[in-house]
């Protein structure tokens, strides 16, 4: 079997497999000889900001000179992303021997009339096995949804939990409301294990902390005033913290979402809490400032910038973050799945940033939103022109034709962000 072989076969576990429950998973993991207890987990679940916090609890952890591991969703371009190790995505070679190691449990769960793994199980079982065969110290996971009924959650005994801001998304899974959200998430905590969570809103923080105190548990909530945005340069974030522990110095970020400041105390609430006074706060900041993240405000081309945003609550920060960036032009392309809250994006976008026009297209999957509709919606709340180009390309080219100066924000789906990195990759557009 060839890697690209092995690729498709995951891709296609979708059209043959449904949710498993999580002792299914359980199951699954015990016919991989429990390969999650060889190492120490940092358990990662949140509407917004999960991939980020994980990204910089990783880089620190590899600061102090641990071996890590990075489980993180989905990816953007190349599936072999979402199985990270010390720093670096899973090659080619070891993805397919992996897979074949997990299939081999697989063929004896099937032989003994049980189901097949679904794509986030098979992958999630293949990242433990290839950790555990590394030998690796830390593994930092996050949660593919949700995080009570997640396979991540199988994992028994973390160091510790931690919740990422929580907004409304996955409503049709999750519930409608937020304090029905903020219980799943919560659903990640665990009798012994602390937490640390960032702060949202008094609903779901009412939430998570009732929680926690039902476990009788450490919880943490790091608040709005745990840091200071300094100034937005290119390319580049500064904030300092209020905490002395960190130092007076300024953090810098290789990231312009003011976002991300929030994302960065988070993790590094964690790393206080996993080192004490033996942490290397001086090394910290070194690695968060190389820290470079995909997909999230990141700028690909000239005045091109995409990011993953696709709910409302990432929209609004989104929208502050170019706010912040000073007064430009500026245009949107924006596509997005038919199962989000794509009105609620539009509605937030048209309020909050002054767009010359926006262009709307569909993504080449059978959940995307027609475009036609994404227009309507968008005609809705805005007066500017709602352009529509039913094709991914045409809409690249028509921004391109048109950029006129402009900075172009693509945003709405981490699909629409992983398609443009790959075009902008292959073609070598520059």
């Amino acid at each position: 079997m060839t890697y690209q072989e092995a690729v498709d076969y995951i891709l296609e576990i979708p059209k043959f497999t449904k949710k498993n429950p999580l002792e299914h998973t359980k199951e699954f993991l015990r016919f991989l000889g429990n390969p999650e207890q060889c190492f120490r987990v940092i358990h990662v679940a949140g509407t917004n900001g999960k991939g980020s916090v994980c990204a910089y609890l990783d880089a620190m952890l590899r600061a102090e000179g641990k071996s890590t591991g990075l489980f993180i969703s989905p990816h953007l371009v190349k599936v072999n992303e979402r199985i990270v190790i010390n720093g670096t995505p899973i090659t080619d070679t070891s993805f397919l021997e992996v897979f074949q190691t997990v299939m081999e449990a697989v063929q004896r769960m099937e032989d003994e009339g049980r189901q097949h793994p679904t794509f986030f199980e098979m992958l999630f079982g293949m990242a433990v096995t290839a950790f555990a065969q590394t030998g690796v110290e830390y593994a930092v996971l996050e949660t593919g949804l949700g995080g009570r009924l997640d396979a991540t959650n199988v994992v028994e005994h973390p160091v510790c939990s931690v919740i990422t801001s929580i907004g409304m998304d996955h409503m049709e899974i999750l519930g409608d409301t937020l304090d029905k959200i903020a219980l799943e998430k919560a659903g990640i905590l665990k009798p012994q294990v602390p937490v640390f969570y960032f702060e949202s809103t008094d609903i779901s923080d009412h939430v998570l902390e009732e929680r926690a105190a039902q476990l009788e548990i450490s919880c943490k909530k790091i608040g709005k005033n745990a840091f200071e945005n300094l100034r937005i340069e290119h390319k580049n974030i500064a904030f300092s913290c209020t905490n002395a522990y960190y130092g007076n110095t300024p953090w810098l970020l290789h990231n312009t979402g003011l976002y991300q400041a929030e994302n960065a105390m988070l993790a590094l609430e964690v790393m206080q809490h996993l080192f004490g006074e033996s942490g290397r706060p001086g090394m910290w900041r070194n690695a968060l400032a190389q820290v470079t993240w995909e997909g999230r405000m990141e700028e690909i081309l000239p005045g091109i910038y995409i990011d993953g945003a696709h709910n409302a609550s990432a929209m609004e920060r989104f929208a502050e973050s170019v706010k912040a960036q000073g007064q430009h032009r500026k245009a949107v392309l924006f596509s997005a799945m038919q199962d989000k809250d794509y009105e609620g994006m539009a509605a937030c976008l048209c309020r909050n940033l002054d767009a010359d026009y926006y262009v709307v297209t569909e993504i080449p999957n059978s959940r995307a939103a027609d475009a036609r509709s994404l227009a309507e919606v968008f005609a809705r709340y805005t007066r500017q022109p709602v352009v529509v180009r039913d094709s991914f390309m045409d809409a690249w080219d028509y921004l391109r034709i048109h950029q006129e100066g402009r900075r172009i924000y693509c945003l709405g789906s981490l699909y629409l962000a992983g398609m443009l990195k790959a075009m902008v990759e292959e073609e070598g557009i520059c």
